[in-house]
């Protein structure tokens, strides 16, 4: 009885190391398995359009001095209403234009009185214009002389004055440029899995990305340049 238990344990130890065997190679032909499919690549892919702003801000300032404050209202009312006028000759419309209040300075005031400071009151004026017309825009900008003319000197286009564009139809873009960008990434993929002498498959994970938009340069800041870069992963097959 004591031959035919230890038989019967002997065989039953080689039942389980040879199942464990099994399982032990099961598992890790499993394990090669899911590795070759976890070869991937990922990849980048850039699409970037230039485009004209469709809308401008345009602040027209300036300046206003008296020693008289009722004085220095009746000349800012003048030339505000001026140079209204001026825009609506340009063919802009009324519901384009806005006057913000102005804003006054009282140089005596502050206590201390510069001998050199001829008038005690200055007026800070700005007439905005917000306008989809932006090659109208353009073109008025070149005929502001005519406002010298009329006693009206424009403050210079320093940062708080200076002409604003502005692009808001990315949606109508968005679409093709998120293909364009998935197409430049693809290329760059299929190039890869090539040179490694791979079959590119299917995409595992993709990210869009943001959509940037800046000015092409400093001189042309009308002409906006919209850029995407897109992240792929593609997994990559023998």
């Amino acid at each position: 009885m004591s031959k035919n238990y230890s038989l019967a344990a002997l065989l039953l130890g080689g039942f389980i190391c040879a199942g464990l065997l099994l399982l032990g190679t099961s598992i890790g032909n499993s394990l090669l398995a899911m590795k070759g499919m976890e070869r991937t690549v990922a990849v980048k892919g850039l699409a970037e359009r230039e485009v004209k702003a469709n809308v401008a801000i345009w602040p027209i300032r300036f300046n206003e001095v008296d020693n008289d404050l009722n004085t220095l209202y009746q000349t800012v009312q003048q030339k505000t209403d001026k140079v209204v006028a001026f825009l609506e000759q340009q063919g802009f419309n009324k519901d384009e234009i806005s006057v913000s209040l102005p804003s006054i300075e009282d140089r005596q005031a502050q206590g201390y009185v510069d001998p050199n400071v001829k008038y005690r009151y200055a007026a800070r004026v700005t007439v905005s214009l917000y306008t989809h017309q932006v090659d109208l825009l353009l073109e008025s900008r070149n005929k502001l002389l005519a406002l010298a003319k009329e006693g009206i000197a424009i403050a210079s286009q320093d940062y708080d004055s200076r002409t604003e564009f502005l692009f808001t139809e990315l949606n109508s873009i968005k679409p093709a440029m998120v293909q364009e960008a998935t197409q430049n990434a693809r290329e760059v993929a299929e190039k890869f899995a090539k040179d490694s002498d791979s079959v590119l498959g299917k995409i595992k994970q993709a990210s869009q990305g943001t959509f940037t938009i800046s000015d092409r340069d400093s001189n042309t800041p009308y002409i906006k340049k919209v850029r995407i870069v897109s992240t792929l992963t593609y997994y990559l097959n023998d």
